[in-house]
């Protein structure tokens, strides 16, 4: 046997330490989009794959109505006042905690985009779990364990998380205004959620804003005004105080959370009426988040050696103290103090920013949260005092003490709102406690007439005289807009005949007008609501369209929609739904920083579209001539009208290069003629030049997939025309 090179000896002795590799399959150092940074990444349309999931084939929504809501209600209850070693309870209650879980995991909900919020139970993964302004949850999600193993997959986390807060506030007194169960956990970060573009955690909201001074001029989708916090600074605007400065900021921040004024009044004022802040030690020596903590925290973050098991001692934002006298009481004792008293700013023992009243009566004072027997200053945070200096938020904050009642029940439907905005209309809340209202933020639809000749009435529609292209472009414009994030929008309710979403570009008022003008007396003739009339009308424009391209197909159809009333639509915040872009329909309203393709894959997510899904229905639409107002970008087939495969066939043929003309333009041409035969976009162009993309692109282009690129269209257009369906789910 020869000698080893000394060197390569070393070499592979200290290679033989570890048979890992590292970089290759649990770092991100070797990862495509490391290497390709600009490459698009599809990864936000499979984010929830079904091998991240432990329960594959379970139903949670029909295992929770198995649920003992009663024993489950007592025994969080009790948990809520009984004494646990490992973690001390603020005034031997946990409800000023669950509160706090509950709040900052509905709390990251927007509404621009529908993402974020309680729905999905993402608070138990990163980055969420790890936010600075989540600090400590960790504990409570801990202490909700024995419950959630008691009760195993009859109740998720989601619906447990928020339930806690709900409890809690019932312990405390407050008669809640309900509560739906039926969210579904995920079992995997939502790494695809934009939550800012800084590389720190509080970073100075500056970054944030065309101007800081302009809350409005946040970058949208955000709301949260620093990267880490679920709404404001409670310190001030960057952490220096100015009251009105902040109030600013928390009335954008709220709006763009779906609250108004009041509602926005009421949740400070109520969510500081129990419970207190924690700020009593050095934050700076605290541990790791739980997410940079190592192995033997078990799972904790912000590990806190000098806390001794007294709740005294805890440090979670940095500021100290309780709002009210009797801080487990829901009472008016908020208004009591921040009125009552005149405050004057000062630091907490952490070094945060806060207020402290001056003069205040000891008996005013609350106990201290570990030993009843010392009395401890109150605080105010900047957002509180922003209550009080704003003239909006003074004149609510002065007309709910004028009446307790109604500040309470403002409350408790604004908590009810905050906690539910995320989990779609009225009819998919289970259990005995979710409330039989109609509330108009859940966008209501009246049950629609389902015994009419269905067969007649699609007879009508093809003979109206109206095209292929109307009849697909106005069913995909009114189904479109639903999103999965916060289940809104979508066909159900024939909302695109009514303000404001009739006016809408992307819809284009003139030939949707035209369109509806046609349906409407055929909806009425039969007895339909004109919600099934344009989805009925779509399937006929597909259907005649796959007869042409030689095959009979019977799109399938489930009658039930409802027409809603603008009496049941709020108008303001549907602007939300506007597309400002449709990759489907080749419809940009404007050069963004963000790529046309990029735009596609977040509207294919949002509808819930796999790539599979997102490319035969781009493919199909570009043949079916669908494209916003008729161009005939990407239009590859010399057969518009044709439910044919030759958006796919001609995109994949090596006789053709592309050249672009535009930012977002480019010609087609003849390789050997250089004539130019087609032009298209960066979003036709996309699927045949990525390599996944591609990859989908080419089963369609086969000789032999012509017919099953008939059926996925189909099985992909029913599933947006009835994502909204949920009687059917």
């Amino acid at each position: 046997m020869e000698a080893l090179d000394v060197n390569q000896s070393e070499k592979t002795a200290g290679a033989a330490k570890c048979p890992v590799m590292h970089g290759s399959n649990t770092a991100s150092g070797g990862t495509v989009m490391a290497w390709w940074p600009k490459a698009l990444n599809l990864d936000i349309l499979h984010q929830h794959d079904t091998k991240t999931n432990p329960l594959k084939g379970f139903n949670y929504r029909e295992a929770v109505k198995t649920l003992d809501f009663a024993q489950l209600k007592a025994d969080l209850k009790a948990l809520l006042t009984e004494s646990q070693d490992w973690w001390p309870a603020d005034w031997g209650h946990y409800g000023g905690l669950m509160i706090r879980l509950s709040w900052h995991s509905a709390g990251s909900y927007r509404l621009a985009d529908g993402r974020g919020g309680g729905g999905t139970g993402n608070i138990r993964f990163a980055p969420l779990n790890s936010w600075p302004d989540n600090g400590n949850l960790d504990k409570a999600r801990r202490l909700l364990w024995p419950i959630k193993k008691k009760y195993g997959n009859k109740i998720s986390w989601a619906d447990l998380i928020v339930l806690a807060g709900t409890i809690a506030y019932e312990s405390f007194g407050l008669k809640t205004y309900g509560f739906a169960f039926g969210r579904e956990d995920i079992w995997h970060p939502e790494k695809d959620t934009y939550w800012g573009a800084e590389k720190e955690w509080l970073a100075p909201s500056d970054n944030r804003y065309d101007d800081v001074a302009k809350p409005e001029t946040m970058e949208n989708p955000l709301a949260a005004v620093q990267m880490g916090l679920i709404y404001v600074n409670p310190e001030g605007v960057n952490g220096a105080p100015d009251p009105l400065k902040t109030a600013a900021q928390v009335r954008e921040t709220f709006a763009r959370m779906a609250m108004n004024d009041e509602e926005t009044a009421a949740l400070a004022a109520g969510g500081h009426t129990v419970g207190k802040a924690h700020g009593n030690g050095d934050a700076t020596l605290l541990g790791a988040e739980p997410e940079g903590q190592d192995l033997e925290g078990q799972g904790f973050g912000w590990l806190n050696k000098n806390l001794d098991g007294k709740a005294t001692n805890a440090v979670t934002s940095g500021i100290e103290g309780a709002w009210t006298t009797n801080p487990t009481v829901f009472d008016m004792g908020y208004f009591d103090l921040l009125f009552g008293y005149e405050w004057e700013l000062t630091k907490s023992p952490a070094g945060a920013h806060q207020y402290q009243p001056i003069g205040i009566r000891e008996e005013d004072m609350p106990v201290d949260a570990t030993d009843p027997s010392v009395r401890r200053m109150p605080m105010m945070t900047d957002a509180d005092m922003a209550m009080k200096v704003d003239p909006a938020y003074r004149a609510i904050c002065e007309k709910f003490m004028a009446d307790p009642q109604y500040f309470k029940d403002t409350f408790a439907r604004a908590w009810f709102k905050l906690t539910h905005r995320d989990m779609g209309p009225r009819v998919r809340y289970i259990g005995p406690d979710a409330p039989k209202e109609d509330l108009v933020w859940q966008d209501p639809i009246p049950v629609g007439p389902i015994n009419y000749d269905i067969g007649a009435a699609k007879a009508k529609i093809a003979a109206s005289g109206l095209s292929v292209a109307e009849l697909v472009a106005t069913a995909w414009d009114s189904a479109r807009t639903f999103r999965g994030s916060d289940l809104r929008g979508g066909a159900n309710g024939a909302r695109i005949r009514l303000a404001p979403q009739k006016d809408w570009e992307a819809n284009e008022p003139a030939r949707l007008n035209k369109v509806l003008s046609v349906l409407e007396p055929i909806a009425a003739e039969f007895g339909a609501s004109l919600a099934d009339i344009i989805v009925l009308a779509g399937n006929v424009g597909i259907e005649k369209a796959a007869k042409e391209a030689g095959f009979e197909i019977e799109v399938p159809f489930a009658a039930g929609r409802g027409d809603a009333t603008d009496e049941m639509t709020d108008a303001d915040s549907f602007k939300v739904l506007e597309p400002i872009h449709d990759g489907f329909r080749n419809y940009v309203q404007k050069d963004y920083v963000v790529s046309p393709e990029e735009l596609l894959l977040d509207r294919a997510q949002l509808m819930g579209l796999s790539g599979p899904e997102m490319t035969v229905l781009l493919g199909g639409m570009r043949v079916l001539g669908t494209n916003f107002g008729g161009a005939g970008h990407g239009v590859f087939t010399d057969r518009p009208g044709a439910l044919t495969t030759d958006f796919f066939v001609n995109l994949t043929d090596m006789d053709y290069s592309w050249h672009p003309t535009g930012k977002n333009s480019y010609e087609i041409r003849e390789r050997k003629s250089d004539k130019v035969r087609w032009t298209a976009t960066r979003v036709d162009l996309v699927f045949g030049s990525n390599s996944i993309l591609r990859a989908y692109a080419e089963v369609y282009a086969q000789d032999d997939n012509k017919e099953k690129f008939v059926h996925d269209f189909v099985a992909a257009w029913t599933k947006v025309m009835n994502a909204d369906r949920f009687d059917l789910q």
